[in-house]
């Protein structure tokens, strides 16, 4: 559906900084490389503590982080071959949540009924993905596609980032093209125009026009020239619960959100660029130089939108009455998704509920 792009004053509805998620989507969790062969990571997915464990093999599994026998966390614990030991009983679980062992146990006895959920888990882009949904469900969806992963004419740079706030907050800034005033001082981008807005069941995507200046967009070839302004088109799409975005063919960006809790929310982020330097010279510093990006230039832009989100968020917990208005349509549409999604989940185990009870 086809929105309006007219910047008109909106009233925001407060309980938006308290909707949950909808759990059916792959969630980007952690860097593959955090979790080496025998090693236990703790993480959390909207209030659900998960311990992801790699056996000595390479294989990922995702326990809830809590055994049922005393309900301690289980990334406490040590990965003993294949299973995950608790770290105050020793009991052994396997990747499919079944106890298989407890030391003080003979032989011959049999073990008790204890299971442990477990989530499916995959590996793919660097990157650990868990479904915390309806297990039922983790093959009707897939994490979004990155064609430029691995394709030799596009440079990688991975971010991640850490907030003390509600991801919808989160979500807003990442489509909020207009707080490039905040950017000033880091030769952002200037003179936003929105210029075209869709929305649908899980999608929202708007259009910007912005300028850039500077030698810093000179370099990543978003300028001609750093003394001129050039005027670039910007495709941001939330595709839920999850962000694409596109700068006409000179970058790339997915934005893999990851809700935590109500004031806690992380960010694992692949930018994919298309920079001017010869083959030779970025088989030598690829790494070096994404290093230097990622620290140097999008990381001094992330720390300062950062900052905002979570001033944001604690105006919000210190009167959560105080009532806000909102010019840009797109935000209103985010709000709008988000509390949709939220309620289909809420529909999905209705309805769930029905069938286990026959009514």
């Amino acid at each position: 559906m086809e929105l309006t792009t007219t910047l008109t004053s909106q009233n925001v509805q407060n309980a938006i900084r308290e909707v949950g998620i909808n759990p059916n989507y792959w969630y980007s969790v952690a860097w593959a490389n955090q979790i080496k062969p025998g090693q236990i990571l703790p993480v959390k997915i909207w209030q659900q503590s998960i311990a992801v464990y790699r056996t000595p093999t390479g294989q990922l599994h995702a326990l809830e982080n809590a055994c049922p026998h005393k309900g301690v966390e289980l990334h406490k614990g040590i990965v003993q071959d294949e299973y995950l030991a608790c770290p105050y009983h020793g009991w052994q679980f396997d990747g499919a949540g079944k106890c298989v062992g407890i030391p003080y146990f003979p032989p011959e006895q049999k073990l008790p009924c204890a299971q442990v959920r477990t989530y499916p888990i995959q590996e793919k882009y660097k990157l650990i993905w868990i479904f915390p949904g309806d297990p039922a469900l983790a093959t009707t969806c897939q994490p979004p596609d990155m064609p430029e992963f691995d394709h030799p004419d596009w440079f990688m740079v991975p971010v991640s980032a850490r907030m003390k706030s509600h991801f919808s907050i989160c979500n807003e800034n990442t489509m909020d093209v207009f707080h490039g005033f905040l950017h000033q001082n880091l030769q952002g981008w200037f003179d936003p125009v929105l210029k075209r807005l869709q929305e649908t069941e899980n999608t929202v995507c708007a259009e910007y026009d912005v300028s850039y200046k500077g030698r810093m967009a000179q370099w990543l070839g978003l300028s001609d020239r750093a003394d001129q302004v050039t005027r670039r088109t910007i495709s941001v799409q939330y595709r839920y619960p999850h962000y694409y975005s596109s700068l006409e063919g000179v970058s790339n960006l997915y934005l893999m959100r990851l809700p935590i809790g109500l004031t806690e929310s992380r960010s694992f982020a692949l930018f994919f660029f298309k920079i001017p330097l010869p083959q030779w010279f970025r088989k030598l510093f690829d790494p070096l130089l994404s290093t230097i990006l990622e620290r140097f230039v999008f990381m001094q832009f992330l720390n300062q939108d950062i900052e905002m989100m979570e001033s944001e968020q604690q105006t919000y917990l210190a009167n959560p009455q105080r009532r806000y208005v909102e010019v840009n349509p797109a935000i209103i549409a985010i709000q709008r998704l988000i509390r949709r999604q939220f309620q289909l989940l809420e529909t999905y185990e209705a309805g769930t509920d029905s069938e286990e009870t026959g009514t």
